[in-house]
């Protein structure tokens, strides 16, 4: 489920004159017995809330005092969440003749008087902040508000704002409101808070309470799942337009409820994408859980890394790191052979799927190299492992050597390479659906074409959007890594009597010095090492270099093998080798 949490203001949202009606508790009632959360966000006073709501008990946790205060109704514990009020302040005030009520945090007054308010807050230097709810006048520490305070909330529940929906009416709700994944603004709300909600109620008040929990029940607020575009996630840029004055028309998936298989071949620009798609995931906060069979992803920024080589990574252990709201997990799975990698994964998934049904997280799972996880010939012995891969990226490939139970899930194709159409068909005929019409498209570098399987559409030509940490992440692939066959370098010499295979750019260092000196001249002289660098390792800048080495050499004489191979080593080490 999305939304794990209904969140609501009290005065003009929750209750109508300070009183909430029967039908709008029993609705509150059926969200509970749903296993969801209820929070109440309000800026009364928990005194005065306890008197005129008896039915507080009911909520998992009110964040109070605009903010300023958290408390557990079933502990009945309370907790301070900024400064006490000033008492200097409070003297102030009521010596200028303003009206107040203060509370464990809030000051609390009303209009006309927030200029007296104002002044009094300059002439003593105080870092203090107003608010106003419609008429009412709160003063509060700078930067606590009801954001602030809803934040408190889920931290305490452990859980994240990105599975809340929350429900507001006035301008102090803007705040809290901003920080769920869902907002709503009931129809007696302020104009200026229902132009930035994402959905408006028919009813006011409880009535508006109720007919939104009536649509949550149904089916998670699914129905609105295309308005919620401030949280999509860009699969890129429609290419035959991004050139074009009407600027950049974005390909848009769901943060929620999408499957995604991203497919192609090595060096295709498959990792270009899926690290921009995980970038945006970080920068919005969304956790992810990414199983990386080749450590491939072991260094990306924000994530902790569990597993090395050698050592199998513990799914206890996971399991304690992702029950942090906003800590992603990359699980490193060199240590488990190949041939046990299926059963292992198998396990952490249903793990993952309890989490999953507790705390809605991780919001997104990823998983690299698909096919060793979930290999064709393998079947999911549980109906939790299909359900654990809901809101799940696959990275393949070879998608015909991925298990049809899996594919089956899949809603969004992004496919790199030379033969898209192809790879769409191929998965059209194993998930039992009818193929695009249309040839293979010649992709350029960066470029991928993306089809929507669930819908009557036709692909989509997408330039991808790059992920900013991409060269960082690839620096210890071709240094140390493994390349594919197809993309090492064969040091063979004029008569192709050698068949020295250099798998990385370590590797094609150590051979360059042991090959012999008409070997390495041969290879210079045609420009290999510059076609490699440039094609396989896909470093520009490098190509430049080994191409100057090679026009060089032309007048280095007997010179040429030892000079040339000096600056070729040091212009990779310096790149890569150092950095990696």
């Amino acid at each position: 489920m999305r939304y794990l949490v209904l969140a609501t203001d009290y005065d003009g949202t929750l209750a109508s004159h300070g009183r909430v009606r029967e039908s709008t508790l029993e609705a509150l009632k059926r969200v509970c017995s749903s296993g969801r959360k209820l929070v109440l966000v309000t800026g009364r006073h928990l005194p005065d809330l306890t008197t005129v709501f008896p039915e507080l008990n009911m909520f998992h946790r009110v964040v109070a005092e605009n903010g300023a205060l958290l408390y557990r109704p079933e502990s009945r514990e309370e907790k301070l969440l900024c400064e006490p009020p000033n008492p200097d302040f409070i003297k102030a005030l009521k010596e200028r003749g303003v009206p107040v009520s203060v509370g464990r945090g809030i000051v609390a007054t009303c209009e006309p008087h927030q200029d007296t308010v104002l002044d009094t807050i300059h002439d003593l230097g105080l870092d203090l902040q107003v608010i106003f709810n419609k008429g009412a006048v709160m003063v509060l520490p700078s930067g606590i508000n009801k954001g602030t305070g809803l934040d408190a909330a889920m931290k305490d529940l452990g859980l994240s704002a990105h599975n809340v929906l929350g429900i507001g009416d006035a301008e102090n709700d803007h705040s809290f409101l901003l920080k769920c994944e869902c907002s709503v603004a009931v129809a007696n709300a302020l104009t200026t808070l229902k132009e930035r909600a994402d959905i408006v109620t028919i009813g006011k008040n409880g009535s508006g309470v109720e007919e939104i929990i009536e649509q949550l029940l149904e089916d998670d607020l699914a129905r609105y799942d295309s308005r919620l575009v401030r949280h999509a996630v860009w699969l890129g840029v429609r290419a035959e337009e991004s050139d074009s004055n009407d600027g950049e028309k974005p390909v848009l998936v769901n943060s929620y409820r999408d499957n995604i298989l991203v497919a192609g071949p090595s060096a295709s620009g498959k990792s270009t994408a899926v690290s921009g798609i995980l970038e945006q995931l970080a920068e919005h906060e969304y956790q992810f859980c990414l199983l990386d069979p080749e450590g491939d992803f072991e260094d990306f920024a924000g994530a902790l890394t569990l597993g090395t080589p050698k050592e199998r990574p513990d799914p206890r252990a996971i399991l304690r790191v992702l029950e942090l709201p906003q800590q992603s997990v990359v699980v490193n799975l060199m240590g488990i052979p190949i041939p046990d990698r299926p059963e292992y994964g198998a396990g952490l998934l249903a793990n993952l799927q309890e989490l999953r049904t507790r705390t809605s997280r991780p919001h997104w799972l990823v998983l690299d190299e698909a096919h060793h996880l979930l290999p064709s010939s393998w079947s999911p012995a549980s109906s939790t492992v299909p359900q654990a891969l809901e809101t799940a990226i696959l990275i393949t490939v070879h998608p015909d050597h991925v298990s049809p139970s899996a594919l089956e899930t899949i809603d969004v194709l992004l496919v790199t390479g030379k033969t898209p159409m192809e790879t769409f068909r191929a998965f059209a005929k194993i998930v039992g659906i009818p193929a695009p019409d249309g040839e293979n498209i010649e992709l350029k570098p960066g470029e991928a074409l993306v089809w929507f399987c669930k819908r009557e559409e036709p692909p989509i030509r997408v330039r991808t959007v790059p992920g900013k940490a991409e060269r960082r992440r690839h620096l210890r692939q071709y240094a140390e890594g493994e390349l594919s066959p197809e993309q090492s370098f064969y040091f063979r010499g004029p008569e192709s009597k050698l068949n020295l295979r250099a798998h990385n750019l370590n590797t094609f260092v150590q051979l360059a010095e042991g090959v012999d000196d008409e070997t390495w001249m041969f290879h210079l002289r045609r420009g290999d090492y510059t076609q490699w660098f440039r094609e396989m390792i896909k470093d520009a800048a490098l190509a430049k270099d080994a191409a100057a080495v090679q026009e060089a050499a032309k007048e280095n004489g007997a010179a040429a093998p030892k000079e040339s191979r000096d600056k070729i080593k040091e212009a990779i080490e310096t790149r890569y080798t150092a950095a990696a």
